[in-house]
């Protein structure tokens, strides 16, 4: 339910399609609308899906937002909408001719994820080289064919297939530096995106995790270019932009979601974090 012109967020989860590989799926734009109301949700609506959604604009020009910022894809353009982000297309499917690869969050291999920052937020909307389209040619071809062959043989070529592409996409467009301190970074991102509505010091997270402070602070600058209190900061920041928006909680019930016992601390923190009061956020 909406109130006040909100719109509320969808909880996107994976249901996979009849007679689909287990894992990542090709749809056509065309396609989406069809499947989006087989499964009673609103194609244009706001939402949150628990899964990778790389969108690739062939032909057209395709409007959506991620978060809180609007994109507007031209012929050539990708975009990626990583799990937990709130999404909405803002034009006319049919408008725009391309593709859209769903994939699970441990569908590519370990190695590749990491290698490819798939878990990290890359510079959005990006414009793909003429090396990125045959690839994604030879996926949906493999997609297509699934059941034509061995189950395990078609999956691993997907795997690969899909491998081939978000490292061509790392290639050509950058992915934040490599954390240091091995896999601190990841841990640390991890730890906070489950925690951050129960603990916002690092020290928390240090003991947790087995590093020390300093060690997190560092490996969060390597890897984000911020450091780990400004890291945890951020991740309550966006969630609770997210629930003023989207919602129609009070500022006090979002408070306490994202971790303020009282409603003067929460507009305190949110004010110093974006010059306003959540109501003024909040505001037309």
């Amino acid at each position: 339910m909406t109130k006040n012109g909100q719109q509320s967020i969808t909880a996107l989860p994976y249901r996979a399609g009849v007679g689909v590989p287990p894992g990542v799926e090709v749809i056509d734009f065309r396609d989406l609308t069809a499947r989006a109301s087989g499964h009673g949700v609103d194609p244009y609506g706001r939402q949150r899906p628990e899964f990778h959604k790389l969108i690739a604009v062939r032909s057209g020009t395709l409007r959506c937002s991620l978060d809180f910022t609007e994109h507007e894809l031209d012929p050539g353009s990708w975009l990626w909408a990583r799990p937990g982000q709130v999404h909405r297309y803002d034009s006319d499917l049919a408008a725009a001719d391309g593709r859209i690869i769903v994939f699970l969050p441990n569908f590519l291999d370990r190695t590749t994820a990491e290698i490819a920052g798939v878990d990290r937020v890359h510079r959005q909307p990006t414009a793909g080289s003429d090396t990125l389209w045959p690839v994604l040619d030879l996926l949906e071809d493999a997609y297509a064919q699934w059941g034509q062959q061995p189950s395990e043989l078609q999956v691993e070529l997907l795997r690969h297939l899909l491998a081939v592409l978000v490292l061509r996409l790392a290639a050509e467009h950058g992915i934040e530096q490599e954390p240091i301190e091995g896999d601190a970074f990841p841990r640390f991102q991890a730890a906070v995106e489950e925690g951050f509505a129960r603990s916002h010091r690092v020290v928390d997270y240090a003991a947790q995790l087995g590093y020390s402070v300093r060690t997190l602070t560092r490996a969060s600058q390597a890897a984000v270019g911020v450091g780990a209190k400004r890291f945890i900061d951020d991740r309550i920041l966006l969630e609770a932009k997210r629930l003023l928006i989207h919602t129609d909680l009070t500022a006090a019930s979002i408070g306490v979601r994202v971790g303020f016992a009282r409603a003067t601390a929460f507009t305190k923190f949110f004010r110093q974090h974006t010059g306003r009061t959540p109501s003024e956020f909040r505001a037309p």
